[in-house]
């Protein structure tokens, strides 16, 4: 009984957000803007609120929520904002002579009813950052935030309820099923973050009313340091990559290949970095965070005893901390090396050749993001141009998801469209193609029947020209 009261409530709440975008009001830039300027203030007055309640989640400390939460949503809409009454023009592009006289254009209109499903690792950024994306464009949102960081998705919820009219931005918070009876009804577009078994069933729920989609996803992201390398500098950038948020990055690297020359030096240096960072004991350090959820640390304390561990292994019960984990040569077909790692343990691998990692990287599916660490330049770009992923950063990581003027997303099964800066604008944005033909006397008469052996001659003239 409870599911169907859930439903009829979640068709209601469409209903009224398609009633809201059927006003037009959307449609307004310089509506949308005042939109978004108010979201950031309300964002911007509540930091202390925003930065107990992530510490109330995953124990993040107060610089991580600053600078990697609300750091990149107040640059990404702050590029947004200087940009959007551009990117909203109509925009005139070339006619053809074929087609002349008229002129060609492309309107950016809105989808309509947007559903945004946000994650428990970044919960306000990758909950804000998409939903800006979705109100430059013009779309009325619902907002389904992950129920495993309840104190984050009840601020939010609070935040956004209070201060938006229900038919714009709506945030409605519960378990799978309500998920689910959310997926039931019919979308304009679709976003989601999270995991790739829950993205195909959000792609299955969407292909049912032929709703595009944007999925943003992970996988198994690869790092790769080369022998001609910066050592100390490279560990100090790896062990941030992978330790920040306790390794929940959908974009950390997820293991590593180091040169053999440098195997030992590399080792080392993590270790030393980790100590520096986060002292003997990282469980006891206040700047690092805890596994979200019981669920999540099992299935992390299950890989600990694969391979040669080199480094931590030590893990808290009661804190649901488990400490930064260097394990060696586990083996390719176990867990730790099939499934998303997301915590804060690396596997690392040594190797002779580029190819070695080229060809293992390619045998498995397309990750999220790459890393390589290399003064070579063509041993750079030879990684680059030889494996697939939906972005990479060369000498450092992480650090190319925080750019308002790249696209971020996934490939393959690590997801389908991007966002970010204009990216988020187009993303949400149906671009119109529009022709405009003049009501004029000039009107061809080869385009209509019947079709004469001398139209047929001219057409075959006219194609001609184009090869």
């Amino acid at each position: 009984m409870q599911t169907t009261t859930q439903q009829i409530n979640i068709t209601s709440l469409v209903e009224k957000q398609r009633s809201f975008f059927k006003s037009g009001i959307t449609k307004d830039v310089n509506w949308r803007i005042k939109q978004i300027k108010k979201l950031i203030d309300l964002i911007g007055k509540n930091e202390e609120k925003i930065c107990d309640a992530l510490k109330k989640d995953l124990n993040k400390p107060s610089y991580e929520s600053l600078s990697l939460e609300l750091g990149p949503i107040f640059a990404d809409t702050s590029y947004i904002l200087k940009h959007l009454k551009d990117w909203a023009i109509t925009e005139e592009v070339e006619t053809s002579l074929f087609h002349l006289p008229g002129s060609s254009k492309i309107y950016k209109e809105p989808f309509g009813n947007v559903l945004l499903i946000s994650p428990w690792n970044y919960p306000l950024l990758l909950t804000i950052s998409p939903l800006v994306g979705a109100m430059s464009a013009g779309n009325c949102v619902l907002i389904k935030p992950s129920e495993h960081s309840p104190a984050t998705s009840k601020l939010m919820e609070e935040l956004i309820n209070q201060n938006f009219d229900e038919g714009y931005i709506r945030v409605v918070q519960g378990e799978a099923e309500v998920t689910t009876d959310i997926l039931s009804n019919r979308w304009d577009y679709i976003f989601f973050t999270g995991g790739t078994e829950i993205g195909r069933i959000v792609y299955q729920a969407a292909a049912k009313h032929l709703t595009p989609v944007t999925l943003e996803l992970g996988g198994k992201s690869p790092c790769v340091v080369d022998k001609n390398v910066y050592v100390n500098l490279a560990a100090k950038r790896i062990a941030w990559g992978k330790i920040v948020n306790s390794g929940q990055t959908c974009i950390a690297p997820d293991y590593l290949f180091v040169h053999e020359e440098v195997k030992n030096k590399l080792i080392d240096a993590l270790k030393k970095q980790i100590k520096i960072s986060y002292g003997d004991t990282p469980i006891d350090h206040p700047d690092y965070c805890k596994i979200i959820n019981q669920r999540q640390y099992d299935r992390l304390k299950g890989y600990l005893n694969t391979g040669e561990l080199v480094a931590g292994g030590r893990f808290n019960d009661e804190k649901l901390m488990i400490e930064p984990t260097i394990l060696l040569n586990p083996p390719t077909d176990s867990k730790v090396m099939t499934e998303e790692i997301f915590g804060p343990i690396l596997p690392v691998f040594v190797y002779k050749d580029i190819d070695e990692v080229i060809n293992f990287i390619n045998e498995r599916e397309k990750p999220l993001s790459s890393y390589i660490f290399s003064n070579n330049a063509r041993l750079r770009e030879k990684f680059l141009t030889s494996t697939s992923s939906g972005g990479s950063c060369v000498n450092d990581t992480v650090l190319h998801i925080s750019s308002s003027t790249m696209a971020f997303g996934g490939v393959g099964e690590s997801g389908i469209g991007a966002y970010h800066g204009k990216f988020s604008f187009d993303t949400f944005s149906h671009h119109k193609s529009v022709m405009h033909r003049r009501p004029h006397l000039l009107d061809p008469y080869l385009r209509y029947a019947p079709y004469s052996p001398k139209k047929i001659g001219l057409m075959r003239f006219f194609l001609k020209k184009f090869l």
